[in-house]
């Protein structure tokens, strides 16, 4: 499959021309996250982020510019947004000219935030729960377990990349049954 004809049908919902562009532009957009962050598990979060939205948006993908450039637009954008919302929970200001400080923002769950989030936390498993099996299953190791996109791929004995791919449809799954209920 060719990449023209592997986005002619990604725009028809055709899984495997994604899966084709994931494995073939996979390395391009990590390695250039990596670079970036020097981080290699915030490297993965933005890959997977670019390739979500870029399979999400990718009817407004223009045939004149190369499809690798439009990747990594929109990871470096996604880069961009984190960066900036890091930046948002220090505050830096100063008192004068010559003395600095940070004034750090109290992240700390009150009593209600902390009911709230047992609540929320109920509702996203029962929702979990109303998954396919082996997509609970890579949902429960990365975000409940905390193992590697490497380590999934060992426990389950597949690909990285099918562990990725999955993963990202578990999302999106998870994502619509969340919005209808």
């Amino acid at each position: 499959m060719e990449v023209k004809e592997a986005i002619s049908k990604a725009k028809d919902n055709n899984q495997i021309a994604f899966n084709f562009l994931l494995d073939t532009y996979w390395n391009d957009v990590y390695a250039f996250q990596l670079k970036r962050t020097l981080n290699e598990n915030d490297a993965e979060d933005i890959t997977i982020q670019t390739f979500s939205r870029a399979f999400d948006k990718i009817d407004t993908y223009n045939e004149d510019y190369k499809f690798k450039t439009w990747l990594i637009t929109i990871s470096k954008n996604i880069h961009i947004d984190l960066v900036r919302k890091q930046k948002n929970t220090i505050n830096n200001t100063s008192k004068d000219n010559e003395d600095h400080y940070f004034d750090i923002i109290d992240n700390s769950p009150t009593p209600e935030d902390k009911i709230i989030t047992e609540q929320n936390l109920a509702n996203l498993l029962r929702d979990i729960k109303k998954l396919k099996p082996h997509y609970q299953e890579v949902i429960n190791l990365r975000y409940f377990r905390e193992l590697s996109y490497k380590e999934i791929s060992e426990e389950l004995n597949e690909p990285i990349n099918n562990v990725k791919v999955k993963l990202l449809r578990a999302k999106k799954l998870l994502a619509a049954i969340i919005t209808k209920s």
